[in-house]
């Protein structure tokens, strides 16, 4: 069976794309969630291999949605998706437990690359 992805961003278009990518190239989208709030539920829920999350969004944001995870399962793999400019809260989802991040808009082969290099980390 494939690795399982939470798909985390407000925007449906983003959470489309995402997932485009992703099951095309043998991941299994376990869910997906529009903001920090319904995240944090979701991976409590359904434990999957990695999430993908967006920082800016309503309700919760990305960064205190981290921490909440982290907070349930410190071995959570979380990779920040963000737009351009927001380096600052890059830095700020890494403290807060990010395993590693892609800017937006993203290339296809970079999310793939994120993807890989954290469930790798995760297997040692």
């Amino acid at each position: 069976m494939g690795k399982r992805i939470l798909v985390v961003d407000d925007a449906a278009f983003m959470r489309m794309m995402i997932k485009n990518i992703v099951t095309k190239n043998g991941y299994e989208v376990a869910g997906e969630a529009e903001n920090g709030k319904q995240a944090v539920e979701m991976y409590v829920e359904l434990k999957p291999d990695v999430v993908t999350m967006d920082i800016t969004m309503p309700e919760m944001d990305g960064i205190e949605a981290v921490k909440a995870i982290r907070a349930v399962d410190p071995n959570a793999n979380i990779i920040m998706c963000s737009a351009m400019g927001q380096q600052a809260m890059v830095m700020d989802a890494i403290q807060a437990g990010a395993r590693d991040f892609v800017v937006k808009p993203f290339q296809q082969d970079r999310l793939l690359q994120a993807i890989e290099r954290v469930l790798s980390r995760s297997r040692k």
